[in-house]
């Protein structure tokens, strides 16, 4: 089990998979070989859905990393809409440029440099979806600062809140106690919130789906 799916459910899911896009596969494979931690193909196709269902106008990233999920939200915008994608880390910045001019996305992704806590309160801008994926430690400042740029009916996506099972396991490893007990605290947080009509969707590592009312 990798804490979520069984093995064998795992196994199943891949089977049926039909990605073509050759730079997805090649920064999934560049993931896992680095060790950098990217949203979980399963989760990422379920982001494109939603992208397509829901039209959104202007798209928020919160961790860019290499540039995965934002390649893929930027497949399903329509022509006259865009991404704006905070990255702190120079090394990610530098490969994510990479891959977004590889996928010829350039005029839809603008990555914005700098710590999301700084940034995100001097935004102008304010957004129809909002994809939540930074360090666990800072999720409910960043959280309250993203509701605050959310348009009305609009869509927060948040990675990594069954935490690779962690966060409903008894058994938890050392390294992953500080961690585990962030995301804990923080999906009660998140489930209270009367501002969104909110859940958690048991795909990839577990994904927040919050509306704004």
């Amino acid at each position: 089990m990798n804490g979520i799916l069984h093995n064998s459910q795992i196994k199943y899911l891949e089977s049926l998979r039909k990605e073509k896009n050759q730079l997805i596969l090649k920064m999934e494979e560049y993931a896992r070989k680095n060790n950098v931690p990217i949203l979980d193909w399963k989760a990422a196709e379920f982001l494109e859905t939603l992208v397509l269902a829901l039209r959104p106008q202007k798209v928020l990233e919160i961790g860019t990393a290499i540039a995965y999920s934002s390649i893929r939200i930027a497949c399903s915008l329509r022509n006259d809409c865009s991404i704006d994608t905070i990255e702190k880390s120079k090394d990610n910045i530098e490969l994510a440029l990479k891959n977004i001019e590889e996928s010829g996305f350039g005029d839809k992704i603008n990555i914005v440099k700098g710590d999301a806590l700084d940034i995100i309160p001097n935004l102008e801008e304010k957004y129809d979806f909002i994809f939540l994926d930074a360090d666990k430690e800072d999720y409910k400042k960043l959280f309250d600062y993203s509701v605050e740029k959310l348009n009305k009916d609009g869509v927060l996506f948040i990675d990594n809140l069954l935490w690779k099972g962690y966060a409903g396991s008894a058994e938890i490893p050392e390294k992953y106690i500080n961690s585990t007990e962030s995301i804990r605290n923080f999906n009660q947080y998140f489930l209270a919130s009367n501002q969104l009509f909110s859940t958690i969707v048991p795909i990839g590592d577990g994904i927040g789906l919050g509306v704004k009312q």
